[in-house]
């Protein structure tokens, strides 16, 4: 509709399982305690399966893509991911920059010393995307999109969990979070 954008990284390969991934990221402050979520959904057998978790300082933008890596890493089998995000550094990233920023170490240019920001996680993104077919979709953020609004919640809730810990670990996936699909599935 209008208020999405579609571009894709790969063409399309109909042998492949097709699945939905939804994400999101949030976070309590920037940096502060973060949070991240993605809701997969299997469509032909109607299945899905939620991950969630957070960093204790982190920033929202990490937390956008820890969702879509998150999200990539739960199928068991190779899949065409139709990417819905509301986050245009998730998108725009996937769909050009990636591309560019790749053959150079994950450096601006050739000669650039230093990495791009994000460059742990870009890179992981990328190895995922050589094993999923990847379509990224921006939709608009708070605006009834049913599953981005679930993802929202999830990850505005892994903040709020982070924000209360103790003693703050580098990284928290909540096992708490989530569905499990059928053997067969590519969501398990």
């Amino acid at each position: 509709g209008a208020n999405s954008k579609v571009m894709t990284t790969t063409p399309t390969d109909k042998t492949k399982p097709r699945v939905e991934l939804f994400t999101d990221g949030d976070c309590i402050g920037n940096p502060g305690p973060s949070g991240w979520a993605f809701m997969l959904r299997h469509p032909v057998s109607g299945r899905t399966k939620e991950g969630c978790g957070g960093e204790y300082h982190s920033t929202n933008n990490r937390m956008e893509m820890l969702a879509v890596i998150r999200g990539l890493e739960a199928l068991k089998l190779p899949s065409l991911v139709e990417l819905y995000s509301d986050s245009e550094y998730v998108v725009k990233g996937i769909t050009s920059r990636m591309a560019k920023h790749q053959p150079f170490g994950w450096r601006k240019s050739a000669k650039s010393p230093k990495l791009i920001k994000n460059a742990d996680l870009w890179r992981r993104l990328y190895e995922l995307a050589q094993v999923h077919e990847l379509k990224a979709n921006w939709v608009r953020g708070h605006a009834g999109h049913s599953e981005n609004e679930r993802c929202d919640k999830m990850a505005a809730a892994e903040s709020l969990r982070m924000s209360k810990l103790p003693v703050p670990p580098a990284t928290n996936e909540n096992p708490s979070c989530g569905l499990l699909g059928q053997p067969e599935d590519p969501l398990e």
